[in-house]
């Protein structure tokens, strides 16, 4: 895994090479289309009734397509896929899933230097799980507690009364761009209730800092 996350840093690296911007890849006096991948980490946790669980840190890979919506303003509109893992822990258990995530986020463009932009952000995050497991203490048939895997969306067996897959959420966050490199930091503030049982309500939200490359 070590090596893994050391060749994708080692390819944005060499990503920015062929071509410098002016204003951290973007004009400020002309329409544009940028691409950009993403590598990151979140800090991941739910929120809510009788939720007793630590923060989790989750990996985030993505693909992004930004779009510049006015020749006189710097305002920009960016999309793209995200993989993000999410969840919590207490201890040994834990509660984890694996997401794609759709955002339509607004960002501003300020130049703060010849080379330095900064994109304050801002918009709606629609997600899907589609997979998760859930480790948790539970009974054998011996009547001893051991640590078992079940499904996180099982609402029968999970210790959260199983979530639901559909999420969707709001982020809010500021990104710094210099010479195609791309840094950004930020918070996923989930909107929607994803526990099953009416009785409780569980929001998922994520602390998140990416780096990446546009071009």
């Amino acid at each position: 895994m070590k090596k893994f996350f050391l060749s994708i840093v080692a390819a944005l690296l060499a990503v920015p090479t062929f071509a410098q911007f002016t204003s951290g890849g973007f004009t400020l006096s002309e329409s544009n289309v940028y691409y950009g991948v993403r590598l990151g980490a979140s800090i991941a946790s739910l929120s809510g009734d009788d939720v007793n669980m630590d923060a989790k840190t989750g990996l985030t890979l993505a693909g992004v397509v930004g779009l510049r919506l006015s020749d006189g303003v710097p305002v920009f509109l960016e999309s793209g896929l995200y993989y993000t893992e999410r969840g919590a822990k207490k201890d040994k258990q834990s509660v984890g899933y694996n997401n794609l995530e759709i955002p339509v986020l607004v960002k501003y463009g300020f130049q703060a230097t010849d080379e330095i932009a900064v994109l304050p952000f801002l918009g709606p995050v629609f997600s899907y799980a589609f997979s998760g497991k859930t480790k948790q203490y539970q009974a054998n048939s011996a009547g001893e507690i051991e640590l078992v895997k079940v499904g996180t969306f099982d609402e029968k067996k999970a210790i959260t009364g199983g979530l639901k897959r559909p999420n969707m959420g709001i982020k809010v966050g500021c990104g710094a761009e210099w010479n195609n490199l791309y840094l950004e930091a930020g918070y996923h503030f989930g909107l929607t209730n994803i526990a099953k049982d009416d009785d409780f309500t569980i929001h998922s939200n994520a602390l998140f800092v990416n780096f990446g490359v546009n071009f």
